[in-house]
């Protein structure tokens, strides 16, 4: 049972048989019933191996008209339905024995009768029920009895069902030479197998018309990714596995068991990975380790994976340089020596104005300005303006990366002191105007805020707006205030103003635009406020009315408008509409950048970790090639490489890339799984798990009728399930075909070959061209087609195509038949009639596919649906497409012959 349970461990093994009676392991005699005494006689003997054991013989043949019996002593059933009777006897030929070619014969019967009494005293001949009539494979003759050579046959007979407690087993004997070297009373059972980390308990079959379904427990120290759960047959075989466990955080799968991480090791969450060696400055010191602790004086941030090494403050910077230009400065500096293991690295500049009467540093005023920025410099220069003139500056410039804040050590900084310069004043900020008339303005202005010295004067400059600063002039004043002449009547003029000191002149005030009378029209200040209180007052009547205006009509105009207002709250981006909560597929053309999508949705690998093993096909933009992928502290694997050819254009390295964009998005395990892409260098490669037996319909046909119709009922579900995963994700596949599901060693579907365009060329006779390759059109949907209409709907056409290349074992659909013909087929009405031996409700599922209508086509999630009740009641399977359907196979090759007959097409038959 150890060996058995072993071999369990490694397949979905065959059944395990439980004796219930093993007539070579009883000691002493049988004690079996003989009818007539005289019949039946139990002697001792050996076995095939020499083996001492008790044996009934019978060899009557002398005498007419014989029947003896013997029959068992009680066998409890247990809890077994269907029951296997193995026996092992000799015969003599009869023809070997003088005299009794009337009497002898050379055939016994199994009979048995079912009871819940172990104990019943009297035979009686008619309460038992014949199994069978038992015939040797071989007799024996007077001369193997010469030899001492007896030919040992073989048979097994099945009973049942049985119900009660217990049974009987009878042999009649009707004139034969007979010995019963053996009888083996047993049933099968699904032995007890761990698969997928689930473990499934023995598990006796049920009857004979349906599988029983097992729920397995995840063994410990996991949990489960989906509910695993196996079928177990009537032969006692599991099939069907589906959903698996995974390992919980701090453990590995080692065997078949959830093993803890040792210590130095760890891992951080769910999921079949190997634990992981502590990354560096950091371990572990005890089994079942979630992650690694950090040495003294290393830290890992929050937002640190734990596979990351533990990292320190950096250093102080170094090197630091001023600039200084009257009040602005500029610092440089150079990186810290030590980085701290870590590449976020800033830098925050601390300023202070020192010196004065306090004899203390105090924080910069507010007014002082860094650019770009004070805190979180990615460069190591920065500029400072605004100081004050002629005062004393204190800079620490602070080095600090994702842990400094976790450290207790001092601050890490490097610090330079500078004296400004005499600086030339700050700009006016505000011009008054106090007076107009029709040929002067009166201007007055305060101080710039930061004089930076002695005002020597100002400078006043203008112009007529409309000359837009092609002439204009300037006039210099010692005080705030200045009236200026000479200017013309009614017209705009524009002033600006700077103050200038020995450092020179300021920045110039902003432009103010002022106008002057006109004729015969003078106002002050004070004339001019009450002026514009008047025509404030007038302004804001009117402006009453309008909003009043306004309101009315949005009242009366609201429920027509409401609905347009909510539809201009749908925000874009990167060509697909985002809804919160959802995961949906992003199409990787839709980004300006094409290698901006490859980065976000791919790895990147390193080429080293990457190893070619041998070419097993060639491509549209390349080889494909099998090999191993050998990633830092993980197991190696197989995978499948598809490479760039040398010579490539730019649009050619895009497209090849944009299938990996596509890919990379997915996370299903019936959907093919990107490992990753490399990029920078060459080859340019996409490297995805290996599938080792291929495309599923080369693999199909290589292994024609050699699976039973749950296992392809598996299959299909898998395909159907990674489809629904593409579907409520809002991807549309197109391309949907036998030759794209790729099949692993453990008959596991996967869906394949993405990101691929589609143009309906004008000819009738071509498939859509793409980048690909080909795609023919026996498996596109009518409106794909005709209107280039590409939805989940087409690929579910498409998969009624796959569950018929399935069900035939990869013959082609529709045969040689060109495509112009199936086109016009199919728009007729006519479609693929079903595969030979084809269960009624798998055509039926084909059918539904193949609705014209394509609203009227099932969704994935029905077709899993499906599925799985066929699964789980596979004496639906049993019902194999009835002859109304045969005949339509009939009439479909009639009728497509008079109709390839009526349109002249002479180079194509049907047999």
């Amino acid at each position: 049972n150890k060996a058995i349970l072993f071999i369990c461990l490694f397949l979905l093994c065959s059944y395990l048989p439980v004796n219930l009676l093993d007539s070579k392991t009883i000691q002493g005699e049988l004690g079996w019933i003989s009818y007539p005494s005289h019949g039946w006689e139990e002697i001792s003997g050996v076995d095939e191996h020499y083996t001492p054991i008790r044996t009934y013989q019978v060899c009557n043949v002398m005498d007419h008209s014989q029947n003896n019996w013997l029959r068992t002593n009680w066998i409890p059933r247990n809890s077994a339905q269907k029951i296997y009777v193995e026996l092992k006897f000799t015969l003599r030929d009869c023809n070997s024995i003088p005299l009794v070619l009337g009497t002898c014969k050379e055939t016994f019967n199994l009979y048995y009768m079912e009871s819940d009494d172990d104990h019943l005293a009297k035979f009686r001949e008619h309460q038992f029920t014949k199994i069978d009539t038992i015939a040797a494979d071989e007799s024996f003759t007077q001369m193997d009895l010469g030899d001492r050579i007896l030919k040992l046959n073989t048979e097994v007979r099945e009973v049942g069902p049985v119900s009660k407690k217990g049974f009987y087993l009878a042999f009649q004997d009707v004139g034969a030479c007979v010995a019963l070297v053996s009888v083996r009373v047993y049933f099968k059972k699904c032995p007890f197998t761990v698969k997928n980390l689930a473990m499934f308990p023995d598990t006796v079959p049920m009857d004979s018309q349906s599988l029983v379904e097992v729920r397995g427990s995840c063994v410990n120290h996991s949990k489960e990714e989906e509910p695993p759960k196996m079928y177990c047959s009537t032969e006692g075989e599991w099939l069907v596995p589906i959903g698996k466990c995974l390992c919980n955080a701090g453990y590995e799968e080692r065997g078949f068991a959830c093993q803890a991480c040792r210590p130095g090791f760890y891992k951080a969450s769910a999921g079949n990975v190997k634990c992981a060696k502590c990354p560096p400055h950091s371990s572990t010191y005890e089994d079942a380790s979630l992650n690694c602790r950090c040495e003294k004086n290393y830290f890992r941030s929050e937002k640190d994976p734990p596979s990351m090494a533990c990292t320190r403050p950096p250093s102080a910077p170094r090197n630091v340089i001023s600039n200084i230009n009257e009040t602005s400065v500029i610092l440089d500096w150079s990186w810290p020596l030590d980085t701290g293991g870590r590449k976020d690295v800033t830098f925050n500049i601390i300023c202070k104005k020192c010196g004065g009467s306090s004899k203390i540093c105090e924080p910069c005023s507010d007014n002082v300005r860094f650019l770009p920025r004070q805190t979180g410099l990615t460069n190591t220069t920065v500029t400072v303006v605004d100081l004050l003139a002629h005062t004393n500056y204190t800079f620490e410039i602070d080095a600090v990366n994702g842990v400094s804040d976790l450290s207790t050590l001092s601050r890490q900084f490097a610090a330079v002191s500078i004296t400004t310069n005499q600086a030339a004043p700050s700009p006016i900020t505000v011009i008054r105007k106090d007076r107009t008339s029709r040929n002067s303005v009166s201007l007055s202005w305060q101080e710039p805020e930061h004089p930076n010295g002695i005002i020597l004067d100002y400078e006043v400059k203008y112009y007529e707006k409309q000359e837009q600063e092609t002439s204009y002039t300037i006039l210099r004043a010692k005080s705030t205030n200045v009236t200026i002449s000479g200017l013309k009547p009614d017209t705009t003029y524009v002033f600006q103003i700077r103050a200038r000191t020995a450092a020179g002149y300021g920045t110039s005030s902003r432009k103010f635009e002022f106008e002057t009378s006109p004729d015969s029209f003078s106002i002050s200040s004070e004339n001019s406020q009450v002026v514009m209180i008047a025509i404030s007052a007038a302004v804001a009547i009117i402006l009453l009315t309008v909003v009043v205006y306004v309101l009315i009509g949005r009242f009366c105009g609201y429920k027509k408008s409401k609905h347009g207002t909510d539809e201009k709250r749908l925000h874009f981006g990167n060509g697909h509409l985002k809804l919160p909560g959802l995961r949906t597929y992003v199409d990787p053309h839709t980004y300006e950048d094409p290698n901006q999508a490859v980065h976000e949705f791919a790895k990147e690998l390193d080429a080293s970790n990457i190893s070619i093993d041998k070419v097993v096909g060639a491509g549209e933009f390349g080889e494909v090639c099998s090999g191993r992928l050998k990633l830092p502290s993980k197991k190696e694997i197989s995978v499948a490489i598809k490479t760039l050819k040398a010579g490539y254009t730019e649009k050619q390295r895009r497209d090849f890339l944009g299938e990996a964009s596509i890919m990379g998005q997915f996370d299903h395990p019936n959907i093919i799984r990107l490992e990753g892409v490399v990029t920078k260098s060459k080859p340019v490669m996409i490297v995805t798990e290996y599938m080792e037996n291929g495309s599923l319909d080369s693999f199909l046909r290589k292994h024609d009728a050699q699976f039973t119709v749950i296992q392809l009922v598996g299959m299909l579900r898998g395909i159907a399930s990674g489809m629904k995963y593409l579907s409520d994700m809002g991807y549309v596949h197109r391309d949907l075909a036998a030759r794209n599901i790729l099949i692993n060693s453990n008959l596991v579907c996967k869906v394949s070959d993405f990101g691929l365009s589609r143009v309906l060329e004008d000819d009738p006779e071509a498939a859509y061209t793409t980048r690909g390759g080909k795609i023919p059109i026996r498996w596109t949907s009518p409106e794909a087609i005709a209107y280039r209409k590409f939805t989940s709907a087409s690929d579910a056409w498409s998969y009624g195509i796959v569950l018929w290349e399935v069900m035939s074992y990869g013959e082609r659909p529709y045969w040689e038949m060109s495509n112009q013909d199936v086109i016009k087929a199919v728009d007729e009405g006519y479609r693929l009639p079903p595969p030979m031996d084809c269960p009624a409700a798998l055509y039926q599922l084909m059918l539904d596919c193949w609705q014209k209508d394509r609203n009227n086509r099932p969704k994935f999630e029905q077709i899993v649906s499906i599925l799985d009740k066929l699964i789980r009641n596979p004496s639906s399977l049993k019902i194999i497409t009835n002859a109304a359907a045969r005949s339509q196979l009939a009439m479909f090759l009639s009728i497509l012959q008079n109709w390839i007959q009526a349109h002249s097409i002479h180079s194509y038959s049907l047999c």
